[in-house]
């Protein structure tokens, strides 16, 4: 994440603003997740992947990615790009889609929009001057000033469904920190969520 400290006047005639920016390796976690083992017991054979939202590349990057990540896991991944219009599908669609796949599994994933949290701290630095001895020279001269912290977020909801019941079996949202692109994210982010089915057995036993 990008951290950004700015370090106001405490008292301005000896003060002047500072800007640092710290930056570390982005990260994906699931922040929410629900399951409902009473929908599907068997792990998935074959799962349909189907991207919303961001445009043209950004959804096959992704596809592409769960559908590898799917297939190491034991369970064949389709590219929704594959099947369906480039353009929003209709349900018709959507439904010759999974018929045409043979799929027994349908993945809708939701890319959300990037943006960015703020957060206000105060911290303490040290006074002008340097200290006398001992330390009865700092007593006094160190100063509360604001830090703040900006960090981008990237949001994804992704929903999977059984198909011969047309049940949701498990939905989660995964939050990105610092995105760098979404292509380089993209195998991160495919790794959290089938990850996720893995624990739940969603996909065949011994596989992780």
């Amino acid at each position: 994440m990008t951290r950004m400290s700015v370090f106001g006047v405490a008292r301005r005639s000896l003060w002047a603003p500072a800007v640092v920016l710290l930056a570390a390796c982005a990260s994906t976690t699931i922040r929410d997740s629900w399951f409902d083992p009473s929908v599907r017991t068997l792990p998935f054979g074959k799962i349909l992947v189907v991207t919303v939202g961001g445009d043209f590349a950004q959804r096959r990057i992704f596809e592409d990615a769960v559908a590898a990540r799917l297939e190491n896991v034991g369970v064949r991944g389709e590219p929704g790009y594959r099947t369906l219009p480039d353009a929003k599908a209709t349900e018709a669609q959507m439904e010759a889609a999974v018929a045409r796949a043979g799929a027994d599994g349908m993945m809708l994933v939701r890319l959300g929009a990037l943006h960015t949290h703020t957060e206000v701290r105060s911290t303490r630095v040290p006074g002008p001057g340097a200290p006398g001895p001992g330390w009865h020279g700092w007593y006094g001269s160190w100063y509360a000033v604001p830090e703040v912290t900006q960090v981008r977020i990237s949001t994804v909801e992704t929903t999977v469904f059984d198909v011969p019941t047309r049940k949701l079996v498990w939905t989660g949202v995964t939050q990105t920190f610092d995105p760098a692109s979404f292509r380089t994210e993209a195998a991160g982010l495919a790794d959290a969520i089938v990850g996720a089915l893995a624990a739940h057995k969603l996909t065949p036993s011994g596989k992780s």
